[in-house]
């Protein structure tokens, strides 16, 4: 945050600079009022009377000026503080390896850059230029009563440790309140998320009930922290408010019995008395202030935590020429290992694909398929042996080139609410030309669907592709991965909602890709039979490896799916012979 506040340091200056000159001018104008008692009601001048009338209208365009000028540059800069941490905030997101979100919530990371971002736009904005002025105010309010009546700046002065002790304790709990309700609102908020994106599966198996059970104890708990918030402001904030007017008491009754014996003129007391009235803002505000001051810090301190965590995924500093150039060669892994905690996901994975070469990988679920999909784009680093391309360690290459080496097609569909033209066009939005879409969507399969639609291919598409069946998000993403100037096509179990005479066109469309190697993985022995090589999976090692043919002769766990899918064809087409 610091470097958001030095940008900004010329608005808050002149912020600054305005809100000295507003304060000024507050603190002069009871001065007005004392001339306009003492020199024009009780010394009957009416050349003091005009000029205090012009000192009244300047006074009242002066505030009016310095006023809007200290609103406007501090909001401001405000804004462009928590515009700043929000960015940084979500760059870090970007940049923090697959692990983090395995075990973070989507929910907290909202409420992080969202609500707690705009804690930070109040605390470096109005709320602490509201502090500043009420304090600049009140040093200035109690320095003009000290000039005025020094005996009776007394019994303002006494009434200060009691409000400062009031203070403190309530900026103490209110920050402990703030920080409780900022992990029950994160809870929350993961809860919604997840029920509004996941609406369809709720409601296809009558979940709504239990639900909304746990949104109603997610929103009891939010609302208890925020009862315990309010309770605490209520029990302190009315004796904030209740010291101020015991104080105006007292200098009322000490300062008119001093100005009925004559130690004080009647505008001095007048004076006075708008000083100890004027006095109250800052004091029955303080602790409204001191809460979202508190809520502002603590905010921060949820966003400096993301923001600490470390990305576990770096690039090398320095970065060899062999490691940008032959980033379009074979990939090779050499007996790589890979473990999450103590537990073993993959174990001395070796293969070595050259470019324009297929590898099929097969194997149950958990096997580790997805891993080395992982592995290969660097969301993970290996525990063990290496991952070269074009023989150079994946590690020893900027994070771009990896990633940028190879499109990939996942098991988890995801597409944006956007137009279809600009998901497909994704990461390269302002290089790919609509030439380059449709050729991509032709090859994927979805031309026909993609031309039916009301736009075509500007058409927008709902949330995560909401409107479009299965097999049609699967095509638009196996078209967007085909679109990508790529060295490496990997599809992860992409084409498991199409039909085989579908799917069957797009593996002719990618055979054809000579220039483009592939890794397909896959539970249909359709999507690996045509590959050079098919590596079988389990419990994280490879357990055959061989060409289609190879591997039915071996008559192992690659033959026992083929039986499992295509026993019972063979056996109505040899009683049919």
């Amino acid at each position: 945050m610091k470097k958001y506040l030095w940008k900004n340091k010329w608005r808050y200056l002149i912020g600054g600079l305005s809100l000295l000159g507003s304060t000024i001018v507050d603190i002069s104008i009871p001065f007005i009022t004392l001339s306009m008692v003492d020199d024009v009601i009780v010394g009957r001048d009416m050349e003091i009377f005009k000029r205090d009338i012009l000192l009244y209208i300047a006074a009242g365009l002066g505030r009016a000026f310095f006023q809007y000028v200290k609103e406007f540059n501090c909001d401001m800069a405000g804004c462009h503080v928590a515009s700043g941490l929000r960015k940084d905030m979500m760059k870090h997101i970007f940049s923090l390896h697959k692990g983090y979100f395995d075990k973070t919530n989507t929910g907290e990371l909202m409420a992080r850059v969202k609500d707690d971002a705009g804690a930070v736009w109040d605390l470096t904005g109005f709320i602490g230029m509201l502090l500043t002025e009420a304090t600049v105010y009140f040093i200035g309010v109690v320095v003009c009563m000290l000039r005025l009546s020094f005996k009776l700046s007394i019994v303002p002065l006494i009434f200060m440790p009691f409000l400062a002790y009031v203070a403190l304790h309530l900026e103490k709990r209110l920050g402990k309140d703030y920080g409780n309700i900022s992990e029950k609102n994160a809870a929350l908020t993961k809860v919604i998320e997840e029920n509004i994106s996941g609406v369809r599966t709720v409601k296809a198996f009558s979940a709504e009930s239990l639900e909304m059970k746990k949104f109603d104890d997610k929103n009891a708990a939010y609302g208890d922290a925020n009862k315990q918030f309010d309770l605490d402001l209520a029990l302190t904030d009315p004796l904030l408010g209740f010291i101020p007017k015991i104080m105006q008491t007292c200098v009322v009754a000490i300062g008119g019995y001093a100005a009925i014996k004559g130690s004080i003129t009647y505008g001095t007391l007048v004076a006075f008395v708008a000083y100890s009235l004027s006095i109250v803002w800052p004091i029955e505000n303080l602790g409204w202030m001191l809460s979202l001051i508190s809520r502002g810090l603590e905010g921060y301190k949820k966003m400096t935590k993301v923001l600490s965590v470390d990305t576990e995924i770096e690039t090398p500093e320095i970065i060899t020429t062999d490691a940008r150039t032959n980033a379009a060669e074979e990939i090779c892994f050499d007996n790589v290992d890979f473990e999450i905690g103590d537990k073993e996901i993959l174990k001395g994975i070796s293969f070595t694909l050259s470019k324009g070469k297929t590898l099929g990988i097969m194997g149950a679920t958990g096997a580790g398929k997805s891993t080395i999909v992982n592995l290969i784009e660097r969301f993970y680093d290996a525990t063990g042996g290496s991952i070269k391309i074009g023989g150079t360690d994946i590690k020893e290459m900027p994070l771009s080139d990896v990633r940028a080496f190879s499109s990939v097609v996942t098991q988890d569909v995801f597409l944006f609410s956007d137009t279809i033209a600009e998901n497909v066009r994704l990461g390269q939005k302002t290089s790919m030309d609509i030439k380059t879409v449709k050729d991509a969507i032709r090859k994927a399969q979805a031309k026909n669907f993609v031309e039916k639609i009301t736009d075509n291919y500007d058409a927008v598409i709902g949330e995560r592709g909401i409107g479009l069946s299965g097999g049609q998000k699967q095509r638009l993403s196996i078209a967007r991965a085909l679109a990508r100037d790529a060295s490496l096509l990997i599809l992860d179990d992409s084409t498991s909602a199409l039909d085989t005479e579908t799917e069957a066109d797009i593996q002719k469309e990618i055979r054809e890709k000579k220039d483009m190697s592939k890794i397909i993985i896959g539970h249909r022995i359709s999507s690996v039979k045509d590959a050079d090589e098919i590596i079988v999976l389990e419990g994280g090692m490879i357990k055959e490896r061989g060409t289609h043919a190879e591997l039915i002769r071996k008559k192992g766990l690659y033959y026992s799916t083929y039986e499992a899918q295509y026993g019972d064809y063979r056996k109505v087409m040899a009683v049919n012979e």
